[in-house]
């Protein structure tokens, strides 16, 4: 719960202490890194929150400067001539056009695994979901979901490769060593950055923490 982990360098925050909007939920050791004002992550980094939609963001991820998460608010009307936001400006206009904004399908919560790295500038559209241990490269926009142990680059975003096969990626699923004891991620911090899927289950295993298929 410490907002700067380290000192003398402010522009490393870590989130959840940082963040008080209650749509937006991000787990421990989760960090942001900007030069130009990290503690602004709320207001500058999560856009156009206008509805109930959620931000839910796992533990132990890696957000570069300059990422950005695009809410369902950010949606414009398409389902006639004109995508103007005609409701936004109050009014008669509100009053002749608010049941068409209330009736348009929302795009869901943006849900973000754990282990999670954002490269620069980064940006995450509406409704997406990120699994475990994915990579987003900096500058990719991320319009469809991308799953665990992914990397994926590009505007729109495309798979570049997975990390590990699938039973390796099924091992580290089950193992889920960001919801470990700190103080056995902290026993075993050169195993999870060095270490093998294989090397995370026998951790898991004999800890009696790895978790159902």
């Amino acid at each position: 719960m410490n907002l700067h982990p380290l000192s003398g360098h402010d522009r490393v925050v870590f989130l959840k202490p940082l963040v008080t909007d209650p749509r937006i939920q991000v787990g421990e050791y989760t960090y942001y890194d900007d030069p130009d004002g990290a503690t602004g992550f709320e207001q500058r980094n999560v856009l156009y929150g206008y509805g109930p939609e959620r931000l839910v963001i796992g533990r132990y991820c890696a957000i570069a400067s300059g990422a950005r998460f695009l809410m369902a608010g950010a949606d414009h009307p398409t389902m006639g001539v004109s995508t103007f936001p005609f409701t936004m400006f109050g009014g008669e206009w509100t009053e002749r056009t608010l049941d068409i904004v209330t009736s348009m399908p929302s795009r869901g919560d943006t849900l973000v695994g754990n282990d999670v790295w954002f490269g620069y500038q980064a940006t995450v559209m509406p409704g997406v979901r990120i699994g475990d241990g994915a990579v987003v490269a900096g500058g990719a926009v991320v319009t469809a979901d991308v799953t665990p142990y992914t990397i994926v680059g590009g505007n729109p975003a495309r798979p570049i490769r997975r990390r590990f096969d699938d039973a390796d990626v099924d091992r580290l699923c089950r193992a889920a060593w960001w919801h470990w004891p700190v103080e056995l991620v902290t026993e075993h911090t050169r195993a999870i950055m060095a270490g093998t899927p294989a090397d995370i289950e026998r951790i898991a295993v004999e800890n009696g923490l790895e978790r159902a298929a």
